[in-house]
């Protein structure tokens, strides 16, 4: 898995994201920038720190936006962090103006490979950063539901007494708290969930949404669980592994939508290669569809913030 990611944002998540490639020897190179001084270097010494027991053979540190130009996936990290009580979408207006000032220099620097964003609200943030770069909407994407497809699987998990590995479940439109579980794709160790005694869907939707605030009400961010999510993504990018996993990307008409937000994902070396269809039901398509309009009345006021900016 050799290869150069670049992380945007040496903060909370984008540190953590660095230590979960490293850790796991994921990419030869691994590049932290971030607009405070001396934060990327000393993200990136205390992660090479860690890689001396036993030597993992990674190199980590400090760069310039300069570095995205050759970078086999760049990661996009950068914003404020979530305060107890706001939603993901409280965060838009500050995250737009942010993603504005990094498209610029990302257009004179240029960028390779795929971008991955993880910027709140992150499927909004994602749809700005593509349309901004002028780049194809598989090979500028965020991690979407991807760590709400990671929550989801915990709370099956402990609901039910069955190992995660022997769970499918996805979680499908915004990063946030109108996402939607396609229940009649799910299936615990083989089982359609009516087959299994614990079963419990309006709990585990709940679950699925307050995990997130609960996590930072009790320390101030959220940091292990996207770092590892963003780091096995990456993994599968490098790895061309073409695994399917939900991701935020814009939608063409796939599930009858145009909007950006999550939903299956074959993934590969250079990004997004095909968007999977789930056969959702009628009441499905229903509570997906809602929480599209949610995401494209969003996308209008991030839109109108950068049109103020021209």
């Amino acid at each position: 898995m050799d290869g150069k990611i670049v992380i945007l944002g040496a903060g909370h998540v984008g540190s953590h994201v660095g230590q979960a490639l490293a850790a796991g020897e994921i990419g030869r190179e691994i590049v932290l920038v971030d607009i405070v001084p001396g934060k990327a270097e000393a993200q990136a010494m205390d992660i090479a720190d860690a890689l001396s027991f036993p030597d993992r053979g990674r190199t980590v540190r400090a760069g310039t936006c300069a570095d995205c130009a050759d970078a086999d996936v760049t990661v996009v990290a950068i914003g404020k962090p979530r305060e107890p009580g706001q939603t993901r979408l409280d965060l838009l207006a500050d995250s737009t103006r942010m993603i504005a000032d990094l498209a610029e220099s990302l257009k004179k620097t240029g960028v390779g490979g795929p971008v991955v964003s993880i910027t709140n609200p992150c499927d909004i943030i994602a749809d700005c950063l593509g349309r901004l770069l002028g780049l194809d909407r598989f090979r500028v994407f965020g991690t979407g539901t991807l760590l709400d497809t990671a929550r989801l699987l915990r709370t099956l998990s402990e609901q039910t007494g069955v190992a995660r590995s022997r769970i499918t479940a996805w979680v499908l439109g915004e990063h946030g708290d109108s996402s939607m579980i396609p229940f009649s794709a799910l299936r615990i160790a083989g089982k359609s969930p009516r087959e299994v005694p614990d079963f419990d869907a309006e709990a585990a939707l709940r679950r699925t949404h307050e995990i997130g605030m609960d996590i930072i009400n009790g320390k101030g961010s959220t940091e292990f669980g996207i770092g590892q999510a963003a780091a096995f993504l990456i993994r599968n990018i490098l790895e061309d592994s073409h695994a399917v996993l939900p991701l935020s990307v814009r939608l063409a008409g796939e599930y009858g939508l145009h909007v950006q937000c999550g939903v299956p994902c074959a993934v590969g070396k250079n990004g997004i290669e095909r968007i999977v269809e789930l056969p959702l039901t009628a009441e499905e398509r229903q509570a997906l569809a809602h929480s599209a309009e949610i995401l494209q009345k969003h996308t209008r006021l991030a839109e109108e913030i950068l049109a103020g900016r021209a």
